[in-house]
């Protein structure tokens, strides 16, 4: 599958599971705007089969390189980016994985015995991503016990493999100058932002200010019946310039952890 194909496929995949995202594109559009992506984001677990050496495959074959790498002590979780070698226009992305082993004996056999029972070719295939959930049908007892542990582990367990956010580069918006003024616009047409940390993640002096609406709620078919869980969100990033003239293109590792909660769960409840 070439990179446009790829992506196409990424992004409808996406979508489906992510309403909010094409209703955003609607309403922008509707502005005169243009929406380019600045990263998309994929989580995943640490396990040899599908840690982030093996999710990164598809994007290296087409001339991603890494950039850096990201360390996230409270979650539990470690990342990196990665950007075109010739291309600046295209997506950077952004890999997460679950470290599984800061977790109790339960958690960690928990994801082993996942991953055991699916056929291991189907993790040697090169678009792993898009493969959505590759194990059974998820149990709702499962899904709460990680999810005491871990909202990250909960949501890869009832999502399995995709894309997790795409993100609006707001630099290229011709409408809105800076963050603020999109998130005002989300919020005056109904969408409700992530406030962990605030509205808006990083600051200009970070050169990388970050916002994000909450993740879509959907019915997931578990054992026990049907239930609403959360599934994907949209992003917001606004980059700045650095001393050099150029825009600083990395992420900040206390803007991204609060990022990730947009998926939790306790914040669609309160």
């Amino acid at each position: 599958m070439n990179s446009t194909l790829f992506f196409n496929e990424l992004w409808k995949q996406y979508a489906h599971k992510t309403p909010s995202a094409n209703k955003v594109k609607s309403l922008l559009t509707e502005e005169n705007e243009t929406i380019f992506n600045d990263h998309i984001a994929i989580r995943t677990f640490d396990d040899p089969r599908t840690n982030i050496s093996v999710i990164a495959k598809p994007f290296l074959a087409m001339g991603y390189k890494e950039i850096n790498e990201y360390h996230f002590e409270a979650k539990k979780l470690y990342a990196k980016h990665y950007e075109h070698a010739d291309n600046p226009d295209a997506p950077k992305i952004f890999i997460s994985q679950l470290l599984s082993h800061h977790f109790t004996e339960q958690l960690q056999k928990t994801v082993k015995e996942l991953l055991d029972n699916v056929e291991r070719t189907i993790f040697d295939q090169d678009d792993l991503i898009l493969k959505g959930r590759v194990w059974e049908t998820p149990s709702y007892e499962i899904y709460k016990n990680l999810q005491q542990e871990s909202e990250y582990a909960a949501w890869m367990y009832v999502n399995g493999f995709c894309s997790n956010h795409f993100t609006v580069d707001v630099n290229k918006l011709n409408n809105f100058k800076n963050l603020t003024s999109l998130n005002n616009f989300l919020k005056e047409n109904g969408f409700v932002l992530n406030s962990s940390g605030g509205e808006i993640k990083g600051t200009p002096s970070q050169f990388l200010e970050q916002s994000s609406i909450l993740a879509d709620k959907i019915e997931i078919e578990f054992i026990e019946g049907i239930k609403e869980i959360t599934s994907c969100y949209y992003e917001f990033a606004f980059r700045h310039k650095q001393e050099n003239g150029k825009l600083f293109t990395g992420f900040i590792a206390n803007s991204a952890d609060k990022i990730f909660e947009s998926t939790d769960m306790k914040l669609q409840e309160v």
